[in-house]
């Protein structure tokens, strides 16, 4: 019989399984703090993570991620509304207006109101945002200040120290393009796809997820530090290769790591020779354009290394060895440097 992980890991009665949001979570019905939701998902991450090893570690993964789409649908207040409609929750009134990030940090009681309209000014004079503006002035912390710039922009904070997000998704993205803006993809959710980010995402970059993955994208909101820790982290030297593409054998695989870590849910293919830790992007990520200017480039360089081979033998070395005499080949310096030239090319310069 299959294990019931609700109820035997979350103490959830029998009922309806998957149970709602709200009683997976462990809230009261129609919970409306965001901070209560985050404080309860933080626990239970925590809890359910003792149970990753073994022979739960898949299961325990899964519900690890059941109780993260929780949490993000439940701090998404567009979301939540169309959620707790659904369970029969009626509104009186529309949603409020836009709520300014230095309103909610004074109502907060982060900061006074003197304090507020400073952080105004300042966001003014220097082109930032209020988030940055405060953060600038050492009035609230970087995270206080993000939470409350998503309660403007109506979308969900997360802490990605929390987060596992899902390797069939990150194989897809190439790490440049999440570094070049500042965003990691988490995970699908109801043909959705979940994207962390500290701010709108570029035209050219939603366009580019939209065809990686033919869905609509939802942004989440985190810590620009969070972010960059994570890309770090998830597309580390040995994690997947650097195009993003497929994941291969970290090297504690290979002395028997012991499953149920946090990337043995991966479950990377063993390489047959370590991924190159290159820090240029690979030739299919380039544009159209500057894969074109790349082909010029190793044309250019074929074609001097014989140009260069004839002009060494022709002119140079006679200078210095009156009895040196190619004979009837053009060079033969030639009969080595263009060959290794066209195969460096080809093999790593166009690849």
């Amino acid at each position: 019989m299959e294990l019931d992980v609700y109820k035997e890991w979350l103490g959830i009665p029998d009922g309806p399984r998957p149970p709602d949001h709200y009683t997976l979570l462990r809230l009261v019905q129609f919970e409306d703090s965001a901070d209560k939701v985050r404080a309860n998902y933080k626990k239970l991450n925590g809890h359910v993570r003792k149970y990753a090893t073994g022979q739960y570690s898949v299961r325990s993964q899964q519900l690890l991620n059941e109780i993260a789409k929780a949490m993000l649908c439940l701090t998404d207040p567009e979301r939540k509304r169309e959620y707790d409609e659904s369970l029969g929750r009626e509104f009186p009134e529309e949603p409020g207006a836009t709520i300014p990030t230095e309103k909610t940090l004074a109502k907060q009681g982060h900061i006074t109101r003197e304090q507020a309209k400073e952080a105004v000014e300042f966001a003014d004079s220097r082109g930032l945002s209020v988030r940055d503006a405060v953060v600038q002035m050492k009035l609230v912390s970087p995270e206080i200040a993000t939470q409350a710039y998503a309660i403007e922009l109506k979308l969900p904070y997360v802490d990605l120290e929390d987060m596992t997000p899902d390797d069939e998704v990150l194989n897809q993205v190439p790490k440049q393009l999440c570094a070049r803006n500042s965003m990691l993809p988490l995970f699908m959710d109801e043909d959705v796809l979940l994207v962390a980010c500290v701010d709108e995402i570029t035209h050219d970059c939603e366009d580019e997820l939209r065809l990686r993955f033919n869905l609509p994208l939802r942004r989440v909101m985190a810590l620009p530090s969070a972010i960059n820790a994570a890309i770090a982290k998830h597309y580390a030297a040995g994690v997947r290769d650097n195009a993003g593409q497929k994941p291969v054998a970290k090297p504690e695989a290979a002395k028997g790591k012991k499953k149920g870590s946090k990337d043995d849910a991966a479950e990377p293919v063993a390489p047959k020779k370590a991924a190159p830790a290159a820090s240029k992007p690979r030739f299919s990520e380039l544009s159209e354009g500057e894969q074109a200017h790349r082909k010029q480039i190793g044309m250019i360089v074929m074609l001097w290394s014989l140009i260069g081979s004839v002009f060494l033998d022709r002119l140079l070395i006679p200078m210095f060895w009156k009895n040196f005499n190619p004979g009837w080949l053009p060079s033969y310096t030639a009969l080595i440097a263009v060959p290794v030239a066209v195969l460096w090319v080809k093999t790593s310069y166009w690849k």
